[in-house]
């Protein structure tokens, strides 16, 4: 019995480690944000309105209702009628999901 007690209690350290290492670094997101995505998206905190006025600025994103982490990474890899085709590297892609849901309007 502590046999199995012990491989759980490493299996749920397993997991949480690996959540902890799927977190992205806000920071690193806004940069990546404002070098790649600015010149289309507003992609500061309230800006009103993106460059190119079809694309959503990333607050409305973050406001969106249900925008989760796992929707703001499919929405991210899925291609737009108006969005280039570009590809982010993982790292890149959690760091800006975390800069996204760091903007959402709390209440």
């Amino acid at each position: 019995m502590r046999d199995m007690t012990m491989l759980a209690a490493a299996m749920l350290l397993a997991f949480a480690s690996e959540a902890a290492a799927q977190e992205g670094d806000v920071t690193e997101g806004g940069a990546y944000a404002k070098e790649v995505c600015a010149d289309c998206h507003a992609v500061l905190p309230n800006e009103q309105f993106s460059p190119l006025l079809q694309a959503p600025t990333f607050q409305s994103v973050a406001d969106t209702p249900g925008m989760t982490e796992l929707a703001l990474t499919v929405w991210l890899q899925s291609s737009h009628p108006t969005m280039p085709n570009i590809v982010i590297k993982p790292d890149d892609m959690r760091n800006v999901v975390a800069y996204i849901r760091s903007l959402e309007k709390k209440g």
